[in-house]
């Protein structure tokens, strides 16, 4: 059962339904397993989450709820781990993901005073092909290690959310069996 202080942020489905922009997905969003806590659910659901959160800088939450809604997950659940980056977070995260990725290329970190900076601002007077010369240094490595980190913890979050939720179940039929022993 799902504590109440973390239901009140949970949406009501019914009004999910009715609302505006999401009339037209009626049908699909009054299944049942989309908003039901279980070990299977809010495990694919955290994942999902964590994956776009991870992968995607912009429409993180939309694809998180798509994805749910496809794999039939919970909702809530992959909505809100797509949090996983925020203000915050965000720049460890990409700093981390960039030298994983440029340790899977084998590349060398490249320190921005090494790029002919002159260079590549003479060719235009806004700067843009600074941006777009530091973007093509960057890029690749920020992006498979975004692909790296995304896969791998939505994995292990998968697991350790059912290794959890398991754990507990079990914690909780002990405590019932002594409670019955003890009678």
């Amino acid at each position: 059962m799902l504590p109440k202080r973390f239901r009140r942020f949970i949406p009501d489905p019914q009004r999910l339904r009715e609302h505006r922009a999401l009339r037209w997905m009626g049908p699909m969003l009054h299944d049942r397993r989309l908003w039901h806590v279980n070990r299977r659910a809010v495990a694919l659901g955290l994942a999902i989450g964590v994956f776009f959160g991870l992968l995607m800088p912009v429409a993180q939450i939309f694809f998180a709820a798509a994805a749910a809604l496809l794999l039939r997950a919970n909702i809530p659940a992959a909505v809100g781990s797509t949090l996983i980056t925020n203000p915050i977070t965000f720049a460890p995260v990409y700093y981390a993901a960039y030298h994983l990725g440029a340790w899977m290329l084998g590349h060398a970190d490249v320190a921005l005073a090494e790029v002919d900076l002159d260079r590549v601002a003479a060719r235009t007077e806004t700067g843009l092909a600074l941006w777009v010369d530091r973007l093509y240094t960057v890029g690749p490595p920020l992006a498979l290690g975004l692909l790296t980190l995304a896969v791998v913890l939505s994995v292990l979050i998968y697991f350790a959310v059912h290794w959890a939720w398991r754990l507990r179940v079990i914690r909780a039929w002990q405590r019932r069996k002594g409670r019955r022993q003890q009678r």
